[in-house]
């Protein structure tokens, strides 16, 4: 498989709310640092580098990018990182972030913000981003508790114009419904890959049924999570990789693309070859006998 010339477009679109992007979009947690992502001591990444990663991302079709104010390393944000190299923003350009967790100036974990306080995550990210508007706010949480007067208050920043739509992360299914009952939600965006529970099958699920775009996160990275991407691959999923000439890393890209059209990946990393590789994923077609084998080792 080359990839040397492959767009994101090749892999197919779907909405965030009436916000048409790529499949293949790109995650940004891991761009401020080396290494493990969201740790007080990271190693800063190049600024140049970062900057190229993120301008080539945009070149090869990618319009979907997923941010936070809490990913940054010392020296490095994600967001400025953004608004830097590519601001000013193409028109197609969709930009989401998340609130909720926060971190001190030190790279601390704070509580989650309250729903006063989430006005003030909000007002931070438009600062970072140098933008006016943000196109998709995230609301991530952890637990299983009411989420009604978090949401309420992101739906009223979305009344006043400071947020165009709005989003869940790491969420329940009647997390879902309580929110839809406030505002519309046009995402989800929750950890899924090969490997999946069943609960998060069925959340996904949902969202298909529902017309909601489904972001998930960790897909490649698995058990890895913010360390990046897993080393410990099931001997199918290696073999399919060699038969089809890609990174194990590409053929679990490619199965979570294969779960849904609802499906919007974002992939990320520092490394300009791993960013092509990603994106040409979007081209990658697993045949049924693939996708069975798979299933089978999950």
């Amino acid at each position: 498989m080359t990839s040397q010339t492959i767009d994101a477009a090749a892999s197919g679109t779907w909405k965030l709310g009436d916000l048409p992007v790529h499949r293949i979009g790109f995650g940004a947690m891991r761009l401020p640092q080396h290494g493990e992502a969201l740790e007080a001591d990271a190693v800063p990444r190049d600024r140049d580098q970062a900057i190229r990663v993120l301008r080539r991302a945009v070149e090869l079709g990618v319009n979907h990018i997923d941010t936070a104010a809490f990913y940054f390393s010392p020296l490095r944000s994600a967001n400025e990182l953004i608004n830097r190299a590519l601001g000013p923003y193409p028109d197609d350009l969709v930009i989401a972030t998340k609130v909720g967790p926060g971190r001190d100036a030190s790279g601390q974990w704070q509580a989650h913000a309250t729903p006063a306080q989430l006005r003030g995550q909000v007002e931070e990210n438009l600062r970072q981003l140098g933008r006016d508007h943000l196109d998709v706010v995230n609301l991530r949480i952890v637990g299983t508790d009411s989420i009604a007067e978090r949401f309420g208050a992101l739906a009223e920043l979305r009344e006043a114009g400071l947020i165009r739509h709005l989003g869940l992360s790491n969420i329940r299914p009647h997390h879902l419904a309580e929110a839809q009952a406030i505002a519309p939600v046009a995402c989800v965006q929750n950890m899924y890959g090969i490997g999946a529970t069943p609960e998060q099958k069925k959340l996904l699920e949902i969202c298909g049924d529902q017309g909601i775009a489904f972001v998930p996160f960790y897909s490649i990275a698995g058990t890895g999570r913010t360390a990046g991407a897993t080393t410990g691959h099931s001997p199918e999923v290696s073999a399919l990789a060699r038969a089809h000439g890609v990174s194990p890393a590409q053929i679990r890209l490619a199965w979570t693309l294969h779960q849904g059209p609802h499906i919007l990946t974002i992939p990320g990393t520092g490394d300009p070859d791993h960013l092509v590789q990603n994106i040409a994923t979007g081209s990658l077609h697993l045949s049924e006998e693939d996708l069975s084998t798979l299933h089978r080792a999950a």
